[in-house]
C-alpha cells in the first residue's frame, strides 16, 4: 500500500462517522498532510453542515499549522458550487494547499470534473481515482440517488433453512438470532428509511426503530393501496410518528385525515395492475430526500421490488431452523445472476448472504 492509499483509507474511516446524518449528501472524509504527518482531519458531520474539507482545514489551523505546501486527501471530489455551504474549491485555493488527492469524482453534474478542473487551473496538483472502488462503495446510496433519481434499495429477509419467513399463521418472531437483529438495527441507523407492506404492519405491529444499537431512527414507510391500516398500531402513536409515511393510491380525504391529524405523511402514488406503482412511489420518496431504504416487509412486498427490478442489494439472514409448513420468502420467480459481489458473514448461529448488484 502506497502513501496515497494509506491516507485515502483514513478519509474513508472518517467519512463513515457521518453515516445516517448527512444524507442525501455523500459521506466525505478528509485529511491534510504536511511533511509526511497528518496535521488536520475532518468529515461531513450532518446535512447542511460544513463539508469535510472545511472541517479538516479548521482542525489544522486550530492546531497551529501553516497549510502552505500541504497535501489534502479527500474521499470525493471537492464541490465547486454554492449549495447550503460555499464552494470547497475556493477555500482550498486560498488555503495554500499544493495538491489534492481524491478517491472518486462526484457524479453530481454540478460538480463532476468541474471541481478538479478549477483546482488544476489554479496550479494545484490533482490526482483522482485512488481506491476509487472503495470510495464509490462507501457512497453507493448517494451515487444511485444522483444518477437515477431513485433511492438505493436493500431487500432484507430473515428465513429458515427451508426458505420460510413465518409459520402457517404468519408468526415470525424470532427467526433470526439476536446478533442478526442487532446488525439490522445498525443498518437502520445508517439508512434513510425502512419500508413494509400493510400486512406486515397489521400482523406484526412493528416499531421499525433503532433499539439494539445507538443511532438515529430512520423514516418508516408503509405501502397500503387502500389505506387499510389499523390506526391503533404503535407506529401511529409513538413519539416517532412524525417520521412515518404512508404510500397509497387512495384519494379519500376522510381516510387520509385520521392519519394526517396524527402527523403521518400521506403520499398518493400511481397504480399499475391494481397495485402501487413502485417506481412512481420510489421517485416520490426520493423527492423527500430519502436516498436509501431497506425493505423489511413480507414476501409479497419483497417480491414486488424484485419483479420490478427496483433493488440494489439483497440481505438474507439464514437461520439454522426448519419450519416445515409456512410462508415462503418470495412469491416471484426471477433470475438473480447479475450480482457483482456475493459474500457470507456469521451473526451468532445465522449466516448472512449478502448479494450486491
Amino acid at each position: 500500500m502506497n502513501r496515497h492509499e494509506k491516507h485515502i483509507l483514513k478519509t474513508i474511516e472518517l467519512a463513515i462517522k457521518g453515516a445516517g446524518y448527512v444524507s442525501p449528501n455523500p459521506m466525505v472524509g478528509c485529511v491534510i498532510v504536511k511533511n509526511g504527518k497528518i496535521i488536520g482531519e475532518g468529515y461531513h458531520r450532518k446535512f447542511g453542515g460544513s463539508h469535510a474539507e472545511v472541517n479538516a482545514v479548521k482542525d489544522a489551523i486550530r492546531k497551529g499549522y501553516n497549510l502552505k505546501g500541504a497535501s489534502m486527501y479527500v474521499t470525493l471530489e471537492p464541490c465547486c458550487h454554492h449549495g447550503k455551504t460555499p464552494p470547497c474549491t475556493d477555500m482550498i485555493i486560498s488555503s495554500g494547499i499544493k495538491e489534492v488527492i481524491i478517491g472518486s469524482e462526484d457524479p453530481n453534474s454540478l460538480v463532476s470534473g468541474k471541481g478538479i478542473k478549477i483546482l488544476k487551473e489554479k496550479g494545484i496538483k490533482v490526482k483522482s481515482g485512488v481506491l476509487q472502488d472503495l470510495c464509490q462503495h462507501l457512497n453507493r446510496f448517494f451515487f444511485k440517488y444522483i444518477r437515477t433519481g431513485l433511492p438505493y434499495v436493500i431487500i432484507k429477509i430473515a428465513q429458515t433453512l427451508d426458505g420460510k419467513i413465518a409459520d402457517e399463521k404468519g408468526n415470525s418472531k424470532w427467526i433470526s438470532s439476536y446478533e442478526s437483529r442487532k446488525f439490522v438495527h445498525l443498518i437502520r441507523s445508517k439508512i434513510d428509511a425502512v419500508l413494509i407492506g400493510s400486512n406486515t404492519l397489521n400482523k406484526d405491529n412493528p416499531s421499525l426503530t433503532v433499539r439494539h444499537v445507538k443511532g438515529r431512527n430512520p423514516f418508516r414507510i408503509i405501502i397500503s393501496r387502500n389505506l387499510s391500516l389499523d390506526i391503533r398500531k404503535k407506529i401511529f402513536s409513538d413519539k416517532y410518528r412524525y417520521k412515518t409515511i404512508i404510500l397509497t393510491s387512495s384519494d379519500s380525504i376522510a381516510e387520509k385525515s385520521k392519519y394526517t391529524k396524527k402527523g403521518i405523511k400521506i403520499i398518493t402514488c400511481k397504480t399499475k395492475k391494481k397495485l402501487i406503482d413502485l417506481e412512481d412511489a420510489m421517485r416520490k420518496v426520493k423527492e423527500l430526500g430519502i436516498a436509501s431504504l431497506m425493505v423489511e416487509g413480507g414476501s409479497f412486498t419483497a417480491s414486488e421490488f424484485i419483479r420490478n427490478k427496483l433493488y440494489d442489494e439483497i440481505m438474507i439472514f439464514q437461520s439454522p431452523r426448519i419450519m416445515g409448513n409456512g410462508l415462503n420468502s418470495f412469491t416471484v420467480k426471477a433470475s438473480l445472476e447479475n450480482f457483482k459481489e456475493i459474500s457470507c458473514h456469521n451473526f451468532g448461529k445465522d449466516i448472512l448472504i449478502n448479494l450486491l448488484k
